[in-house]
């Protein structure tokens, strides 16, 4: 069994741009037609990391494993409606996928954990179809849960982006809710109080 998921270039919404960079730091135009806040950099000619950028923390993590925000903050600049900007090596071929909260279709946010049940208000109508989940202030994993296997009041199957683990069968930890969804679980991934989280969801 296998799951497959798809994004395609909108305004507002998301882009994807490839690169070779020749200084450092270093601007290159975008067509997301808004600021990213949401930056997953991949260099495609060197064994590096899939680091990401997202508006809520100061530095950045890396989509391939499970590590707390790194705090060097040289490797992702600032970025606008038009531009993006990226550190690190320069020779160096990349590809970025960039993304934003389009109203009513996608929210780029973060929670505080509360230890319990919480609603994640993504300003949605008929909830969220995919949602992506980061703990940030300590280790955790990358979480990914779709309505194609569930998101019922019930076991919700997700995956872990940053390992080759099958399919976790074992854990109610999100619930439907119309606006968005709901964080079901106190555990270490999801909800445990006072840790900070960011998030990715689709309508």
């Amino acid at each position: 069994n296998a799951v497959a998921w798809y994004w395609k270039r909108a305004p507002g919404y998301f882009d994807a741009v490839a690169y070779t960079k020749t200084t450092t730091p270093q601007s290159f135009n975008h067509n997301l037609g808004v600021t990213p806040e949401l930056i997953i950099n991949k260099g495609r000619s060197g064994g590096y990391g899939w680091r990401t950028w997202h508006k809520d923390v100061t530095g950045f993590l890396e989509l391939n494993d499970d590590d707390a925000v790194n705090s060097f903050t040289d490797y992702f600049g600032a970025h606008n409606e038009t531009q993006f900007t990226i550190g690190g090596q320069a020779g160096d071929d990349y590809i970025a996928y960039l993304f934003a909260s389009a109203p009513g279709v996608s929210k780029v946010g973060s929670y505080t954990g509360n230890g319990s049940s919480q609603t994640i208000d993504c300003g949605f109508t008929s909830g969220a179809r995919f949602v992506m989940i980061k703990k940030t202030s300590n280790t955790g994993h990358w979480i990914v849960f779709d309505t194609e296997r569930g998101i019922v009041s019930g076991i919700d199957p997700f995956l872990k982006l940053n390992n080759t683990d099958a399919e976790n069968t074992g854990h109610d930890a999100i619930d439907p809710d119309s606006s968005g969804f709901i964080i079901n679980e106190s555990g270490n991934a999801f909800n445990v109080n006072n840790e900070n989280y960011i998030f990715y969801a689709i309508a």
